[in-house]
């Protein structure tokens, strides 16, 4: 083997990995592209499984990664819309860090794989998605920032971020963005995921679904990207060649492979039927389109003989090996890697993984009611505490889905037990509450309680990946569980829900005898812990909500597969998301209240931005409505423009409450009056800042305007338009003018 050019350390990667895939046999090359690669004894190259799973902590899910005495748990972080309602780029890139470290040492132990398909970064449209669990939230820029700082936090070596050879960039492990594209249908109303096809306008396309891909692509420097099962306006997803080949390789330059989501080859025959396709067939289009790796075995048993039958060329295949051994090489699994070589045993589940793990469930809980600050609890002042609910004894539920196993989990009522005397009643059975027999004794724990915790939501059973929901209120009984409770409760009553998807609790938000209400998403591990430092002050919350909360009528105004973003006025349909939608929400999106109070005060922002065009750059039309007045230039396509028109400003955040605590702060831009088929407003930025009490403390922003005031017209032109935009501080705490002009 010290003669085979792939094993020489000294050569380039892609020559090494050309010499290697030029060394096989079709037959044995076939056998390298499922997600369990058999490998090639003849030339020393050993068997590798290509799946594993990362989306919260190390997971068992995939088989290339399990669990047993030597390694019986791993840290199992918050779900992923709750870290995302954290606002917290740091976080995010600690928390993937973290996952990647014992990741790294479960490898060296024989235990976990090197290539992790996490994170999933599908924006939630709709309310009653069941994977909304996983994802970030309903913003493409929230949703495409975290995805780059997870990725960054799961990939990066430390020294090599910046290397100048991407191809060449080591790897900590190798991270993968799916679902591509426009998937966000499980199973609704039958139908479901194997069979939908999402019928996507070029503008949705570009401004919402593929936005947080690109971002995990440039600006992450992600090795994966992950292909879905539904059609995109009638083609598969993994076989869609515009969407695969030209846009993720060709635009945005991957340097990495492309997986298909799990026997999606199989769905496209079976499920789509698409073109009465054979498994030949199939397996032609996909490798031509620009899939590398099929999560299955449609490559292994039929790709040997549509290469035979003049289908597909050998070198497409050729070309994916490549891509793939590339990126194995780049993790060291042909030549190791020795900064990694301590880890072992003692970083998984190490005390300061468990400390993030409970930190970032802090960071993440949302204040949404907090009448006559009733929050937080004084524990001097209370001895018996009534902890009610499904959840209260929460496990399993905390660390939803693709976990692993957890390393101990801190139920809610463990928790509050630090906090002082807890008397326990389950109020109902189970999430699903299907009789109220259990209510009574709840009301009788809560009436000789000097205050009460009731812990409500949802969990696995009700939203989960292939199951969506059909409503928006909580199950059976548990609405009666609390409006009976808070007639009973002799003292405050805090109410606490778990879940991922926004809740109608309109029926809490305006009950006077309810308190105080916390949003814990899925709070992790050590979540029971995390909810009482909130509770008890310990910690002040700061986390703000990713996902607009609607009231429950919302889902009768238009169906789950209804994939527009904007209203649909000729059925009457609603918008989508905070970017659309202008109704009444039980709370909006970025809403979060804290212990303290803070203000905003602004300095030297920018108030226009003049560019130059030269003789090559042309004005675009903007379709505006009737009342506006339509300006000389009213656009430039940014495709024809060379960026870099930066505005910025800097907002000082003081703390004019009497606790310590972290404020997000949030900024947003507006587009010029009039301009038809565009955003009520869009993120641009944001920044999570602690603030002592009566201190400031000042933050700087910085904007691309071809980033962070542009709108994707009809035609799916992504412009810059000229006018007047404005840029809002929160809630339209503080806003300015922002004029962009052509000469």
């Amino acid at each position: 083997m010290t003669d085979y050019l792939y094993c020489d350390s000294s050569l380039p990667f892609d020559v090494r990995a050309k010499d290697l895939v030029d060394r096989m046999t079709l037959n044995e090359k076939v056998n390298q592209v499922g997600n369990m690669a058999t490998g090639v004894p003849r030339i020393g190259l050993p068997k590798y499984q290509w799946w594993s799973e990362a989306l919260h902590g190390v997971s068992n899910v995939g088989p290339g990664t399990f669990f047993d005495k030597t390694i019986p748990g791993a840290t199992s972080f918050p779900t992923v819309i709750l870290s995302a309602a954290a606002f917290n780029q740091t976080l995010w890139k600690s928390i993937g860090q973290a996952v990647s470290t014992e990741a790294r040492a479960m490898y060296n132990l024989g235990k976990a794989g090197l290539t992790y398909w996490s994170p999933n970064i599908n924006v939630v449209r709709d309310p009653r998605w069941g994977r909304a669990i996983e994802t970030p939230g309903e913003d493409p820029y929230v949703v495409g920032t975290f995805a780059t700082n997870y990725v960054r936090g799961l990939q990066d070596v430390p020294g090599t971020e910046n290397a100048t050879d991407l191809n060449s960039r080591p790897l900590k492990v190798s991270s993968c963005c799916k679902h591509y594209a426009a998937y966000d249908v499980d199973a609704w109303k039958g139908v479901d995921r194997y069979h939908f096809d999402a019928r996507v306008s070029e503008q949705d396309m570009r401004e919402t679904f593929l936005r947080p891909f690109e971002m995990c692509v440039k600006d992450g420097d992600v090795s994966s990207v992950m292909c879905s099962y539904n059609r995109v306006n009638g083609i598969p997803a993994c076989a869609d060649p515009y969407l695969l080949k030209n846009t993720i390789r060709g635009e945005w330059d991957l340097h990495g492979y492309i997986v298909s989501d799990c026997d999606s080859i199989e769905v496209m025959i079976d499920g789509h039927k698409w073109l009465g396709d054979s498994q030949e067939d199939a397996v032609a289009q996909v490798l031509k389109a620009g899939l590398d790796l099929d999560c299955g075995d449609y490559y292994t048993k039929a790709l040997g003989n549509s290469v035979r039958q003049g289908e597909v060329k050998e070198a497409d295949l050729d070309k994916s090996l490549k891509y793939l051994y590339v990126v194995l090489m780049r993790l060291g699994f042909f030549d190791g890697s020795p900064q990694f070589n301590s880890l072992g045993k003692n970083d998984v589940c190490s005390d300061a993984n468990l400390e993030l793990a409970t930190e970032a469930a802090r960071e993440g809980i949302v204040l949404l009611k907090n009448d006559d600050k009733t929050l937080p609890l004084k524990s001097c002042d209370i001895n018996k505490i009534a902890v009610i609910g499904p959840h209260a004894k929460a496990t399993s539920a905390m660390i939803g889905n693709y976990a692993g196993i957890p390393c101990g989990i801190v139920t809610p009522f463990d928790g509050i037990s630090k906090y002082g005397e807890v008397t326990y009643e389950k109020g109902c059975s189970d999430i699903a509450c299907k009789d109220d027999s259990l209510i009574f004794s709840a009301m009788n724990a809560s009436k000789n309680a000097d205050a009460t915790i009731l812990l409500v939501g949802l969990d696995l059973s009700v939203e989960a990946e292939s199951l969506d929901r059909n409503d928006l209120l909580l199950p059976g009984y548990q609405t009666q569980l609390i409006n009976q409770v808070a007639e009973s409760s002799s003292g405050p009553l805090v109410v606490v829900i778990m879940s991922a998807g926004g809740i109608d609790i309109s029926f809490a938000k305006n009950n006077p005898k309810i308190k105080a209400i916390l949003w814990a998403g899925y709070p992790g591990e050590k979540g029971g812990r995390a909810i009482a430092d909130v509770i008890f002050g310990k910690y002040n919350p700061g986390g703000r909500l990713p996902l607009t909360w609607y009231e429950a009528g919302y889902v009768d105004m238009l169906p789950m597969t209804s994939m527009p973003l904007r209203p649909v006025d000729s059925f009457g349909y609603p918008g989508r998301t905070y970017k659309f939608f202008n109704g009444s929400t039980v709370y909006p999106f970025g809403y979060g209240l804290s212990y303290t109070d803070f203000s905003y005060s602004l300095a030297s922002p920018a108030s226009s931005l003049e560019i130059k065009l030269n003789k090559f750059q042309r004005c675009h039309n903007v379709k505006y409505s009737d009342q506006a007045n339509i300006n000389n230039c009213p656009s430039v396509v940014i495709d024809d423009l060379e960026c870099g028109y930066k505005f910025g400003f800097e907002v000082a955040v003081q703390n004019v409450g009497e606790k310590d605590g972290s404020d997000v702060v949030m900024v947003y831009s507006k587009p010029p009056e009039g301009i038809v088929e565009s955003h009520s407003k869009q993120l641009i930025g944001f920044e999570r800042v602690f603030v002592k009490s009566g201190a400031t403390e000042k933050v700087k922003f910085e904007f691309d305007a071809c980033k962070s005031v542009n709108i994707i017209d009809t035609s799916g032109y992504n412009l810059l338009p000229s006018g007047g935009h404005i840029i809002m501080v929160g809630d339209n705490v503080i806003s300015f003018p922002l004029h962009v002009s052509y000469n």
